[in-house]
């Protein structure tokens, strides 16, 4: 199973909007739009998994789509980092001394 980021999304779109365009390259196990924490609003990216080879034709086909008025990026989604986020390396504590 491959998980697919699917960034720049129209502000409007659903889990099942997403889970139903995906749908046309195979089986998608799930679909799911990421939302704000605290406005519940579209952040405008969203993920979806599926089989690797259906994966593999959904990212050929979706890569560039134009979706009402934005093109999409398509791509596999990257694994988080632990601890959650984007590794910025090593922590500075400027507040030793």
């Amino acid at each position: 199973m491959k998980s697919i980021f699917v960034g720049n999304l129209p502000w409007s779109t659903t889990d099942e909007d997403l889970k139903t365009k995906f749908s046309e390259f195979g089986n998608v196990i799930s679909a799911r739009v990421v939302s704000d924490k605290f406005t519940g609003k579209s952040r405008g990216f969203g993920f979806v998994d599926m089989e690797d080879a259906d994966a593999d034709k959904a990212i050929a086909g979706m890569t560039g789509f134009k979706w009402g008025d934005r093109e999409l990026t398509v791509n596999e989604a990257k694994p988080k980092s632990e601890g959650g986020g984007r590794d910025r390396g090593p922590r500075r504590d400027f507040n030793r001394f």
